[in-house]
């Protein structure tokens, strides 16, 4: 068994993994649905259906020809009760797909292949055809992430089973609850990449998911222990944890020789290839202040109140609702849709940071220490705040924030670090950079 090694940085917040005996339950069907057609980065998905069209569950009803896409299908059968611009979980208001149901629940028909005998181009299309992309909460793509540029090959697959963020529970109970088709959907990975070993990598604050899977995997996967640590989780922090390996700033997986797939979406590979299943739902952690935490298994654009309402409402009054963990999620307006990369829904009672909390620097070096990426966050603030955009990339790294909050949940004065040094990778972007 490999040792895992540590990355440098990161820090050990309150995980509260209040859901983590929770069985998966599934959710009550929602009456409506609400997809937004900006679904992940690049141009606005065309809309594949009309006001008034009926569909049924797993029709195509958005796509785009943008290599970095994979479609949207309808979670629910009905009719189409609008087109029109709705709050998007991303941000800002998109143009979006709103599916009234008529509570029949009927399906197209679905018809899996077999990847045994299948040719992996095959089932590269039929996995972009299902519609799957990461289900760890970036949403990138997962027939992009199984296609390595010309020239790159993998040496090994990582299965990412790490959950590190607080609070949420919803991969950890797949391993427990789906692990024999996690082990199916690596071996479809196999298939496709070619690697020389195939690793499981799971923080060891679910020893529980470690047996599991170790009890359903053959000699060629190796189940690895992570030490438990955020932002273990981050693909380019389990790489340097579990290979020792750096991916090069501005890089990708594929530089170094790897490749690496949420365990959830290890499991809706399964689906899409065996059953030819379209990836209309997924597991939801609903935790924090709620009567009743629960892992919901919930169609995608169920709006978070149906979730919550499930749960039995809030405990009290409920002051912010966060798509994600609390590190790294963001705060919703009411009735936000639940998108393919929601990993769960974290209600409180209190806002994590109020306004007017802000207070002056004091050169600690808190930031620095704990950031995972070797970048000092209050000089890359400073430049932003003063547009010094060439500095700022090219001798401060700016676009290699992945904004994982670590410097913020440290930091005594509570600056908005994370936020700033965002919209300055915007800005910076929108400049060309």
């Amino acid at each position: 068994m490999i040792k895992a090694k540590d990355f440098e940085g990161g820090v050990h917040p309150e995980y509260k993994k209040l859901t983590a005996k929770k069985e998966i339950e599934k959710a009550e069907l929602p009456k409506k649905v609400i997809f937004p057609l900006r679904q992940y980065v690049g141009k606005i998905y065309e809309p594949l259906v009309d006001e008034g069209d009926h569909l049924k569950v797993g029709q195509k009803i958005g796509d785009s020809d943008y290599a970095i896409s994979a479609p949207i299908h309808a979670s629910v059968s009905g009719e189409v009760s609008e087109l029109t611009t709705h709050p998007s979980p991303l941000g800002g208001e998109v143009k979006s797909i709103v599916i009234e149901s008529d509570e029949k629940d009927e399906w197209v028909e679905t018809k899996g292949i077999n990847p045994k005998k299948a040719a992996k181009e095959e089932i590269i299309a039929k996995i972009r055809e299902c519609g799957l992309v990461g289900l760890g909460g970036a949403g990138f793509p997962t027939h992009t992430k199984l296609s390595p540029p010309k020239g790159k090959t993998v040496d090994t697959v990582i299965i990412n089973g790490a959950e590190c963020e607080p609070y949420l529970t919803s991969d950890h109970r797949l391993m427990l609850e789906e692990g024999e088709k996690i082990i199916k959907g690596a071996k479809i990975i196999e298939k496709i990449l070619k690697p020389e070993r195939t690793l499981i990598a799971i923080e060891n604050n679910k020893p529980d998911a470690i047996k599991n899977l170790k009890n359903l995997s053959d000699e060629n996967i190796e189940i690895v222990p992570l030490e438990t640590k955020y932002p273990q989780g981050d693909e380019r922090h389990i790489i340097k944890a579990v290979l020792d390996r750096e991916v090069p700033s501005g890089g990708l997986p594929f530089d170094v020789g790897v490749g690496v797939q949420n365990v959830g979406t290890t499991k809706a590979i399964h689906d899409a290839v065996y059953e030819g299943t379209p990836l209309i739902e997924r597991v939801i952690s609903v935790t924090g202040d709620v009567q009743n935490r629960k892992n919901l298994l919930a169609r995608i654009g169920t709006p978070f109140s149906n979730l919550i309402n499930q749960c039995g409402g809030g405990k009290g009054k409920t002051r912010q609702v966060i798509f994600g963990g609390p590190m790294m999620g963001t705060a919703q307006t009411k009735d936000a849709p639940i998108m393919r990369g929601t990993t769960g829904i974290v209600v409180f009672n209190e806002k994590r940071v109020e306004k007017g909390e802000e207070l002056p620097c004091i050169k600690c070096g808190r930031c620095i220490e704990a950031c995972p990426m070797n970048l000092m966050p209050t000089k890359l603030k400073d430049l932003v705040e003063n547009e010094m955009w060439e500095t700022a990339q090219e001798d401060y790294n700016l676009l290699s924030c992945d904004r994982c909050g670590c410097c913020a949940y440290v930091c005594p004065s509570k600056i908005p670090l994370v936020e700033t040094i965002r919209d300055g990778q915007c800005d910076f972007r929108e400049r060309g950079g």
